[in-house]
């Protein structure tokens, strides 16, 4: 079994692990732009090229005879990369790219769960000139301002958070409209958590819930990025997370997967990720991803006992199965450590060193991420470079697994947030969502 991985990121090793650690032992190929020296270490062949090129990775693919392909980012999926891939006769885990919309048009997808009556959505609407954006503003008097496209996690701003007030909000919007059309919509009030499921284009098998922390530094403060880290609990629920409220995201997704077919002529077969927030009336959608998280895919795949490989199969052939998808019942903390002066003034092209193993078996694992390798030496890019994730019986033991691994292995011009997984900041969470429930 040959299969190929389009992707080159922390997300993308994660995946590339847990394919290898299938019992069928498949042949890895990849492509990635950059050298990530984990997946490359695990790939029998690698073509460094541009992700995007849809036509030349539908090439590599057919001149290696692979079987299956899995993308990982989403810019492939924007670039048609599944569609290339299945027309020239490979299956494909990662949705075409008219299913990719609902993450790479966030306009698109506010219509479309609202034209199909899903639940879950906010008041809102979608602008490409300032002045009635400005008014709907007023109207709703608390948003968040999103970009319709695409913005690597980091485009979105939102009042009380990194917008202080109206004329910020207005602001902002003004600076999103020289390039894009806005989506302007209402603000939630409660915790955000992840969904992330499997899907065959019907079915879905779903991921432990994670939580992720987009502000770089520590107490949630400082501009957003794409994830410094994040933590699940030991099984599917996060503390804060009633059963009911997880049925009711699962839910919203299912629906949503049940219309991909009536409104693009497509199924979606790949990764849906459900960004919520947990409301005092349940949870709403902030935003839905066609691929994995990342951070969030090193702590799900990290706890994966499936074989990758038949999940994949089942995937592409509309034949998956929720009990076939596996997870240990481990609690996990991911903590990205970035180059300094991340995210606004990063350094790059600045050596990182691992001190030891990589992995040790239950323990940790620590994945290569916006990394690249030359004359030997691990070098930072201008974004997240390595990402430790500890397990443990409680999410305050894997806590303390990842920051010893960050404080005792990892070396070089580095920062990272020690709160993620904290006694503390988990606490906070479970006594913010109580407070919220209490005002029904």
């Amino acid at each position: 079994m040959k299969i190929l991985l389009i992707g080159g990121g922390g997300r993308e090793h994660a995946i590339a692990a847990s394919i290898k650690r299938s019992p069928q032992k498949p042949l890895l190929y990849s492509v990635m732009s950059k050298k990530n020296p984990g997946i490359f270490e695990l790939a029998e062949e690698t073509l460094i090229w541009d992700e995007k090129d849809a036509a030349k990775i539908a090439e590599f693919a057919k001149s290696k005879g692979i079987d299956m392909a899995f993308v990982g980012p989403e810019a492939p999926l924007s670039a048609g990369v599944s569609d290339a891939l299945w027309n020239a006769g490979v299956p494909t885990a990662g949705p075409k790219k008219n299913c990719a919309k609902i993450e790479t048009d966030k306009a698109w997808a506010r219509k479309f769960i609202e034209k199909w009556g899903i639940d879950g959505n906010p008041k809102y609407a979608v602008f490409s000139e300032y002045a009635p954006a400005a008014d709907f503003i007023d109207k709703l008097g608390d948003v968040a301002v999103k970009p319709a496209g695409l913005t690597g996690g980091k485009g979105v701003k939102v009042m009380g958070d990194q917008l202080p007030d109206i004329a910020s909000a207005k602001e902002y919007t003004r600076e999103v409209l020289k390039s894009d059309n806005v989506v302007i919509e209402e603000r939630f009030i409660g915790e955000e958590f992840t969904l992330q499921a499997f899907v065959d284009g019907k079915h879905l098998a779903y991921c432990p819930t994670a939580q992720d922390h987009k502000r770089a530094y520590e107490g949630d403060i400082g501009p957003n990025t794409g994830g410094m880290g994040a933590y699940t609990n030991a099984g599917k629920l996060l503390p804060f997370l009633k059963p009911e409220e997880y049925d009711a995201a699962k839910k919203i997704m299912q629906d949503t997967v049940n219309c991909f077919s009536k409104e693009t002529g497509e199924e979606y077969k790949g990764i849906l990720y459900g960004q919520f927030i947990l409301t005092k009336n349940g949870p709403k959608l902030i935003e839905y991803n066609a691929r994995f998280g990342d951070p969030e895919a090193m702590n799900v795949l990290s706890l994966l006992e499936s074989d990758m490989v038949e999940i994949m199969k089942a995937v592409v052939s509309g034949t998956l199965d929720e009990s076939q998808v596996r997870f240990s019942e481990k609690a996990t903390v991911c903590k990205y450590a970035v180059p300094e002066g991340y995210p606004d003034k990063p350094m790059t092209d600045m050596e990182i060193r691992i001190l030891g193993d990589r992995e040790k078996n239950g323990e940790y694992i620590i994945y290569y991420s916006s990394v690249y390798e030359k004359d030997g030496k691990i070098l930072t890019t201008g974004s997240r470079s390595i990402g430790v994730v500890g397990f443990g019986n409680t999410i305050f033991e894997a806590e303390k697994i990842a920051q010893d691994l960050l404080d005792t292995k990892i070396r070089g011009k580095l920062l990272f947030r020690r709160d993620i997984g904290t006694p503390e900041l988990v606490q906070k969470r479970i006594n913010h969502m109580n407070e919220i429930r209490q005002q029904k």
